[in-house]
């Protein structure tokens, strides 16, 4: 019977990551996460590894312990966590532009995930296309020919009724859709939410990107993905959010896509095999009270 290689791809074959024997620190001094035998993982940064691997006690007014798949609990500091929505925008999943029926239903899990986590002080970044004239002139074809269709349309040309230019900045199909645009704007006058324009399918794409100089700035860490599409712009940013050495979370119930049956199940499984964790709102909702 033949046997995988010890050194063959981690994640190969594999349903769920097994639990470690042993109490394990990765990374360096000044960026690392620590993971125990119960499925503790650590992600705060805040205590080493003990020399007894004694797990560290939960400091409520500072830190999150969020159940996720295979059998674990991460553990955030509140402060250095932040939702990424990306996409939810008329553009995507209003009736009258397209069929989205699973993007429309993550949107009751995603209002009712929005308040506990601003209760906690996790910050809402709402990621979304909002394009620029000047822009239209960088657009690399390949990205411009998938957004035309039958050789009609692309960025910022009018759409059908009132809905504006194609994701162009302020137009109606580039808001966020239905009762998520007013609970945007009553966050944004709360100062919990806050709106970053992307101009990529990635929100953190090159050098340095609106998305990347706000989470810098603000010392944000773990990141919690949600939105559309599962395969293309949320799965983008992810990945290029797990390159540059964010925490990463997916939480499942409010990310969604158009693509054919798999696309959304190998984000999932990459996500919480690899790149990072999985959650759901219900896991999220129950961990802040």
């Amino acid at each position: 019977m033949s046997q995988v290689p010890i050194h063959d791809t981690p994640i190969l074959g594999m349903a769920a990551r097994p639990k470690i024997s042993k109490a394990t620190e990765y990374g360096n001094p000044a960026n690392f996460w620590v993971e125990y035998p119960s499925g503790l993982m650590d992600l705060t940064r805040s205590q080493h590894l003990m020399a007894d691997a004694a797990e560290p006690s939960l400091v409520n007014s500072a830190q999150l312990d969020i159940p996720v798949n295979g059998d674990r609990t991460i553990r955030v500091d509140k402060s250095k966590t932040a939702a990424v929505i990306i996409d939810m925008q008329n553009f995507f999943l209003h009736p009258e532009l397209r069929v989205h029926k699973t993007g429309l239903e993550c949107v009751d899990p995603l209002l009712k995930v929005i308040a506990p986590l601003r209760k906690q002080g996790v910050k809402i970044l709402w990621v979304n296309w909002g394009l620029t004239d000047p822009e239209l002139q960088t657009i690399p074809p390949s990205l411009a020919r998938g957004f035309r269709k039958g050789g009609f349309g692309g960025f910022g040309t009018e759409m059908p009724g009132n809905f504006g230019r194609l994701l162009m900045r302020d137009a109606r199909n580039s808001e966020l859709y239905g009762p998520l645009q007013e609970e945007y704007l009553k966050g944004q006058k709360e100062g919990t939410d806050v709106w970053i324009h992307k101009n990529r399918m990635s929100g953190l794409w090159g050098h340095q990107s609106a998305l990347d100089l706000y989470l810098k700035e603000n010392g944000i860490t773990t990141l919690l993905f949600g939105g559309v599409n599962a395969d293309q712009c949320v799965g983008g940013t992810l990945v290029d959010a797990y390159f540059q050495g964010y925490d990463c979370v997916l939480v499942e119930d409010i990310t969604a896509t158009t693509s054919p049956a798999g696309a959304l199940e190998n984000v999932i499984y990459n996500a919480g095999n690899s790149q990072g964790f999985v959650t759901n709102t219900s896991n999220i909702v129950s961990a802040s009270g």
